[in-house]
């Protein structure tokens, strides 16, 4: 059984022939290219577009003027934020997916964003905080609370049993700490008001601080993942093959559901709860990758990182001079997609 178990995943899973390589490589290329593209919109569109040798100058510590001061202390960070951020939730909502076997599950499903609302919420009210920096640490600590409780519920055999266990639980915490956060904000208007300014999800006015402060937990969040993809890859087999093929479930549910706590907590302490980007960006990748749970966790971090910077640009140019928040724009691309992704699984199709 023990030689089984260390062959049969490998065995299963290995490359295709020649032509499925290139076909993998190819679109590896792609989506490197798409995070190279959106990454240079980023750092040249905006309130002010500045021509691309602007922004050459300035990376190469040439630039003079206020191009210079833009590129470097505006959008630089911003961007790198963003990728950052993308790269998190598009990670977070593959592992989601993966871990609970739902197509249409998204990181959100774990209770992260709703612990992560209440804790800024409560912060607010009870002491009066209100700054960036305190509201990040209080953001990344009721994420991570609420997705440690749902792991914990979740790690009992009674609901463990059926892959839908998990997300049911997320559910029903969500609407809990949903209710809590809104009955308090109703009664104090100035909490109304910073719930309503982080609610939306933006990238604007975060910076340096912010990505130094949320890259620790995104990178544990990313080791997490990566040793969560042999157990993912038997888990899709069914729970009874995995088994068999020496998986250990409770290790491997509370590997992968932490990996999918912290990266969405500090992606959502970061910018807000930003829509659909954990739901959409695993599918795309998934029609690009296949089913090797490795190569889908990389493709899902490139497509989500290039979609969240996309739609910043996107927010800074429309309205130009003022910014529609990305949290917004991605909820416009995504809802459609949402809804077309639920009328293809409950018509019975391949999600």
């Amino acid at each position: 059984m023990t030689l089984l178990a260390e062959r049969t995943p490998a065995a299963a899973l290995k490359p295709g022939p020649v032509g499925a390589r290139v076909r993998l490589g190819l679109s590896a290329v792609l989506v490197l290219l798409s995070v190279i593209g959106a990454a240079a919109l980023g750092l040249a569109l905006g309130s002010r577009a500045l021509a691309l040798g602007e922004v050459v100058a300035a990376l190469t510590g040439r630039g003079v003027g206020d191009a210079s001061i833009i590129v470097l202390d505006q959008r630089l960070p911003r961007t790198l934020l963003g990728l950052l951020v993308g790269a998190a939730l598009g990670v977070g909502g593959a592992v989601a997916q993966s871990l609970t076997r739902n197509p249409l599950a998204d990181p959100g499903l774990l209770g992260v964003s709703a612990g992560a609302a209440l804790a800024i919420v409560c912060g607010a009210f009870v002491f009066g905080i209100t700054t960036l920096a305190p509201q990040l640490l209080l953001a990344v600590g009721g994420a991570t609370a609420a997705g440690c409780l749902v792991l914990l519920l979740g790690s009992r055999a009674a609901v463990a049993r059926t892959p839908q266990g998990l997300a049911l639980i997320g559910v029903a915490l969500s609407a809990v700490l949903g209710s809590v956060a809104s009955t308090v904000v109703l009664v104090d208007a100035q909490t109304l008001d910073e719930y309503r300014f982080w609610l939306v999800g933006s990238l604007a006015g975060r910076g340096s601080a912010t990505l130094t402060t949320v890259a620790p937990p995104i990178a544990v969040g990313a080791v997490l993942s990566l040793l969560s993809c042999r157990s993912l890859d038997a888990l899709a087999l069914g729970e009874d093959s995995a088994q068999a093929l020496g998986v250990r479930l409770r290790r491997a549910r509370l590997t992968a559901g932490a990996a999918v706590v912290v990266l969405t907590g500090a992606a959502v302490a970061a910018a807000g709860p930003l829509a659909f980007i954990g739901l959409a960006v695993p599918h795309a990748a998934r029609a690009l990758s296949g089913a090797r749970t490795a190569w889908l966790l990389g493709f899902s971090a490139g497509l989500g990182a290039a979609l969240l910077v996309v739609a910043d640009v996107v927010g800074r140019v429309v309205v130009r001079p003022n910014e529609l928040p990305a949290g917004v724009v991605t909820a416009l691309v995504g809802a459609p997609l949402a809804l077309a992704l639920l009328r293809r699984a409950r018509s019975g199709g391949q999600v």
